[in-house]
């Protein structure tokens, strides 16, 4: 296994965690114990979302910076009587990338037992069925119990987390960086290490390093979290589609893995602020940063919610490009999280009162 140095401990330890929405503990355990060196302080709200301050200027605009904790999966809904588990998915998949993969099952004694999606095999199915995708709601869940009363000695109940089973991987090229929930792992470390960069640096404002809760079932966390703070200018920090597969046209998604970090102009949640993108673009030309343009009408980020919240806030959106979301693993360049950190602390070393308002009513 490759030497992983002090960033891919933490990627790492990120991706590893298991958390979806509405359980997101492990996760934020990880987010606090890498983030709290460099906070001045560490709160949650109401729901659970991290928000970790870092004063430089008392006085000057709050700056808030919201990666997400929860990640796609599932939340055991049924066990039958041959022990076999029905699920609820919670956040999007799609059916196709489904079956055959290990999944991990927590039970009520804390432990994660690995199990893997299950369905009629295709010998018996109609020849008009197998050509068509099999629907998620006739998958199960095979744990390897041989009944109900097994299962349940086992700490199996409705409502226990299940999230896809991988571990972190370097690739042979090791800037290619392959693991579960890097959506949205990666944002939660942008929001660690933009605190860390800005831990011996003057800065004008009140910057929030946040780790918010239930993303992928409507941007739940990031409005509790915005509503807290009240800041006055807000970046979500998430994952975006990569353009650079095979069967993928320019016209449904332009970026490239390693081009740097993604200004996303319009997404399915909001329009992204202009007078703030532009500010970033320029901050980004300015220190020979590279970024592309990105729109997403299919998919939302945080900062949907985060520009609507009381009196309406400017806000941003700045993706990673990531190959093969919503499914067990994605693949990211190490290149993009760098460039992305280092893009957001020069934009929060510009943004003092001054600048704020004149992104905010000019």
């Amino acid at each position: 296994m490759t030497q992983l140095d002090p960033t891919l401990s933490m990627l790492k330890e990120l991706t590893d965690a298991c958390a979806i929405a509405g359980n997101e503990k492990e996760a934020r355990d990880v987010m606090r114990k890498y983030i709290s060196p460099y906070a001045d302080t560490i709160e949650t709200d109401g729901l659970g979302s991290l928000i970790a301050k870092k004063v430089g200027d008392a006085n000057g605009p709050k700056i808030m910076i919201a990666g997400h904790l929860d990640e796609v999966g599932f939340m055991v809904t049924q066990i039958d009587d041959q022990g076999f588990i029905k699920f609820q998915t919670v956040g999007g998949w799609w059916s196709q990338v489904m079956l055959a993969q290990r999944v991990q099952v927590e039970t009520t004694k804390g432990e994660k037992i690995v199990g893997v999606i299950g369905s009629k095999p295709p010998h018996i199915l109609a020849p008009e069925q197998r050509s068509k995708a099999f629907e998620i709601k006739n998958m199960f869940i095979d744990i390897g119990a041989t009944s109900k009363e097994e299962a349940l000695s086992w700490g199996i109940l409705p409502g226990n987390m299940i999230t896809p089973y991988f571990e972190f991987t370097v690739m042979k090229n090791d800037k290619y960086l392959l693991a579960k929930a890097w959506d949205n792992r990666i944002g939660c470390a942008i929001a660690i290490d933009v605190m860390k960069g800005l831990k011996d640096q003057k800065h004008p404002n009140i910057v929030y390093g946040c780790g918010v809760v239930q993303e992928e079932v409507g941007l739940r966390g990031s409005k509790t979290a915005t509503h807290m703070i009240q800041p006055n200018i807000g970046f979500a920090v998430d994952v975006g589609i990569a353009g650079d597969t095979p069967g993928i046209s320019p016209s449904e998604a332009a970026s490239k893995m390693g081009d740097g970090p993604q200004i996303i102009i319009y997404d399915g949640s909001m329009v992204g602020h202009k007078v703030l993108r532009d500010f970033v673009v320029q901050t980004a030309e300015e220190n020979n940063i590279p970024y592309q343009y990105e729109a997403i009408p299919g998919g939302g980020t945080d900062a949907g919610s985060i520009h609507i919240t009381a009196n309406g806030v400017p806000a941003l959106s700045i993706g990673i490009a990531t190959r093969y979301i919503h499914t067990n693993a994605g693949i990211l360049h190490r290149d993009d999280f760098e460039n992305t950190v280092k893009l957001i602390i020069e934009v929060i070393k510009k943004l003092d009162q001054h600048v704020v308002e004149k992104i905010t009513f000019d």
